[in-house]
C-alpha cells in the first residue's frame, strides 16, 4: 500500500515539458558576419580569460532582444564607416540567429555592426581582467622567489636529515605540490599576455572608425 502511495504522489509531480521550439532554439549553427579585427580579437581574448566557450559569449551578447533593440536604435546606419573587415564563421544558437536577424530588419540596422556595437560591452570586462593580468604579473615573481626558498630549505633537510627522514620527504611532497602549482599559475599569465597587446582603440566607434 505504502508503495503504491508513493508512486502515485510521484505520477503527481508536475514537471516543466521543453516545448519543440525551446529545444529547436538552442541548437547550434554557423553564422558568418565581416567584423573588424578588433571585435575578434575581443571576443576571443573575454573567452579565453573567462574560460567560456566563444558560443556562450555570443549568444550572451545577441539573444536578448530588448538589448538588441536598444543598441540598433542608436546606430546611424547612414554614417557607418566600415573599417576593413574580416570574414568570421562562429557558432550561435538558432534563437540568437534568429534575434539578431529579426531586430536587423526591424530597425535596418546591418547584423555585423549590430554585433560590433554588442561587443564593445565587453571592453570594460577587458580593461579589468589586464589589470588582474598587471597584477597577477608582479606578484607571481614573489611566488617565484618564495619556490627558490623552498627549494633551498628542502636542500638543507636532504643535506642534514637525508632522503628517509619523514620530515624531509613531507617537506619534498609539499614542494612536488607547490612546483605543480606554480606550472598553472605560469600558465595562467601566459595564457593573458594577449591582453598586453591588445588595444581598447580597435573596439572603438564603428560611427568613426577610418575606412581602408
Amino acid at each position: 500500500m505504502a508503495d503504491r502511495s508513493k508512486h502515485e504522489t510521484l505520477v503527481e509531480i508536475s514537471i516543466p515539458q521543453a516545448t519543440a521550439a525551446e529545444l529547436m532554439g538552442k541548437q547550434s549553427v554557423r553564422a558568418t558576419f565581416k567584423l573588424s579585427a578588433g571585435c575578434i580579437e575581443a571576443i576571443s581574448i573575454v573567452a579565453t580569460q573567462l574560460g567560456i566557450k566563444q558560443k556562450s559569449l555570443f549568444d550572451h551578447l545577441v539573444e536578448d532582444p530588448q538589448v538588441l533593440s536598444s543598441i540598433a536604435r542608436g546606430i546611424d546606419t547612414e554614417s557607418i564607416i566600415r573599417p576593413h573587415r574580416i570574414q568570421k564563421t562562429y557558432v550561435i544558437s538558432r534563437r540568437s540567429l534568429y534575434s539578431l536577424e529579426k531586430i536587423s530588419k526591424s530597425y535596418n540596422a546591418p547584423r555585423d555592426a549590430l554585433i560590433e556595437y554588442s561587443v564593445q560591452r565587453l571592453l570594460p570586462i577587458i580593461l579589468k581582467e589586464r589589470e588582474k593580468h598587471r597584477r597577477r604579473k608582479k606578484l607571481l615573481v614573489g611566488l617565484r622567489n618564495h619556490m627558490l626558498e623552498g627549494r633551498k630549505l628542502l636542500g638543507k633537510l636532504h643535506e642534514q636529515l637525508g632522503e628517509q627522514d619523514p620530515l624531509f620527504e613531507k617537506m619534498a611532497a609539499a614542494m612536488g605540490l607547490y612546483e605543480s602549482t606554480q606550472h598553472q599559475m605560469e600558465d595562467i599569465v601566459k595564457r593573458g599576455e594577449i591582453l598586453e597587446q591588445f588595444e581598447p582603440e580597435t573596439l572603438g566607434d564603428p560611427e568613426s572608425q577610418a575606412t581602408d
